[in-house]
């Protein structure tokens, strides 16, 4: 008998290295390596084609399509063609660059002699990309007219149909399985869960006979968007086998519901030594975050220095996720630099740098950010304008950031938001409009919070105006009973306007709702 040859088989060298750069999202390595095995006379092996096909759609639209045709020679020249991975990869690959499937289905109806599994591999991923473009009818039809099915093409179907929200054609359709697996369980799940379902998806998940960390996951992912940080940590806690998915599904809901110290906590424990989870990009993007929520610079810079050690390369979005950290911390010139560094600069980016550079009154620069970022047809959002208007107000200047908030809605089409009222209020009030800043803030479409009113309050405390400062006051007690500083605000204003009796009755007033005075804070002496 001859022995195989060399680097031909599923799991030889050169095919695990090229479905590796393939599961990684990197096509043009998956190819190159493939090429190479090729070069270095190893036997084309129809598992690496199937996995260079995979990726060929991850490549620029002018490359993926003659990189998919090419293929498709080499694969006819071969004899591989009725292999069914190569085949359903093709199919594939078609289907996502090509419209209404009808090169996929060609391929499909035209192959030679494809034996039965070929022809069940390739009706699978033919319905797989069916579902994928939203077109249920079309892959209802071809799932109904199926000669053969397997747990795969139910699994399909029932995940596509709760996507899609029909989730009681989802759930007959389930009831109608010959076999279940795990996946089957989680596709209905998510289906729930896609249509805020949680309490249906919690049930059916507890009645699952088996689960994978992809069902804990899953529901810890549905908890994280519904704001349900202990439901889900709980869950959390209830795995008994933890994966880098598990652990970065955690550190997620933290970082992404605001509780950024213990998103730090369970990164740490999960680089404990008896726990030992090496982390991906995907770590260390909610990691950052959470670092520049608690505007913790210094264990941003380890973490910055970590990634490097465990090899771990800055991609565009580590490289914003970084630029966020460090235009918070006020490190403006790394800020840019990584900016700079940026493969593709989008609206993320963009408006980062330029909250950034308002935040620490940087005027020139958020507006010569702002000026690239149209010149690059990137339109703007609200939290750009947020940028801009605070770089106008650190700027004092008056008319450019009235033009600003007023193109918001003329020319964007962008409802200012309570924090940008609160920008223009801050400003008119500190350049004396005191008039002006409260009829901005009676005009305001949405109720107005305490912080719009406290901007107007502060201003009237620099400006000593008693009489406005009283009625602003009011509005402030009014959304904020508990918050002192309001008090010895108007304590303030009266002190300075030397009104003694009112700064006593103030005091009484504290005293009898139990307030106290802010450390360090104090009135103007009274005998």
């Amino acid at each position: 008998m001859r022995a195989p040859p060399v680097g031909g088989g599923f799991n030889s060298p050169w095919t695990l290295a090229v479905r590796a750069a393939a599961d990684q999202g990197r096509p043009r390595c998956a190819i190159a390596l493939y090429l190479s095995s090729l070069r270095a006379s190893h036997r084309p092996c129809p598992f690496a084609l199937a996995a260079v096909l995979k990726s060929v759609p991850r490549l620029p639209a002018h490359a993926a399509l003659p990189a998919a045709a090419s293929l498709h020679a080499h694969l006819l020249r071969l004899g591989l063609l009725s292999h069914p991975y190569p085949h359903a990869a093709l199919a594939n690959a078609y289907s996502r660059l090509l419209p209404a499937h009808r090169h996929a289905r060609v391929l499909l109806d035209g192959a030679p002699a494809l034996h039965h599994h070929s022809l069940l591999v390739s009706s699978n991923s033919l319905l797989a990309s069916r579902l994928r473009a939203g077109d249920i009818p079309a892959a209802r039809a071809l799932f109904d007219t199926m000669p053969a099915r397997d747990v795969v093409s139910w699994n399909s179907m029932v995940a596509g149909l709760a996507k899609a929200g029909h989730l009681d054609e989802a759930i007959e359709l389930f009831d109608q399985m010959p076999e279940r697996n795990a996946a089957s369980w989680n596709a209905l799940v998510c289906g729930f869960i896609a249509q805020g379902q949680l309490a249906r998806a919690r049930e059916l998940f507890e009645r699952m006979p088996i689960r994978n960390n992809v069902s804990w996951i899953t529901m810890i992912s549905g908890y994280t968007k519904a704001g349900d940080v202990q439901a889900a940590a709980d869950l959390f806690e209830r795995m008994e086998s933890k994966d880098l998915y598990a652990w970065n599904a955690m550190i997620a809901c933290y970082a992404q519901n605001g509780c950024a110290r213990e998103a730090l906590g369970i990164f740490n424990k999960m680089l404990k030594p008896h726990v030992w989870v090496l982390p991906n990009e995907k770590t260390f993007s909610s990691v950052i975050s959470a670092c520049s929520q608690l505007g913790d610079l210094r264990f941003g810079l380890w973490v910055e220095s970590f990634m490097g050690s465990v090899g771990v390369e800055l991609d565009d979005h580590l490289r914003t996720a970084l630029v966020d950290l460090y235009t918070k911390s006020g490190r403006m010139d790394r800020a840019f630099d990584l900016f700079r560094g940026l493969r593709r600069r989008d609206l993320v980016s963009y408006s980062t740098m330029i909250v950034g550079c308002g935040m620490h009154g940087k005027l020139s620069e958020a507006v010569g950010l702002f000026k690239e970022m149209s010149d690059a047809k990137i339109d703007p959002n609200a939290v750009t304008f947020v940028g801009l208007l605070s770089a106008y107000s650190h700027a004092g200047l008056m008319e450019e950031a009235r033009a600003c908030f007023a193109s918001m809605s003329t020319k964007y089409t962008i409802n200012p938001s309570v924090e940008h009222y609160t920008i223009m209020v801050d400003l008119l009030g500190r350049s004396g409009k005191l008039d002006e800043a409260f009829q901005l803030i009676m005009q305001m479409p949405m109720r107005p919070h305490a912080s719009v009113w406290g901007a107007l309050l502060l201003a009237c405390r620099l400006h000593n105006n008693v009489e406005l400062g009283e009625v602003v006051a009011s509005k402030c007690f009014e959304l904020e009973p508990e918050e002192t500083g309001y008090y010895i605000l108007l304590g303030n204003i009266y002190a300075q306007a030397q009104k003694w009796e009112k700064v006593k009755r103030l005091r009484r007033i504290m005293t009898e709702r139990g307030l106290s005075k802010l450390p360090g804070s104090s009135w103007v002496h009274v005998a």
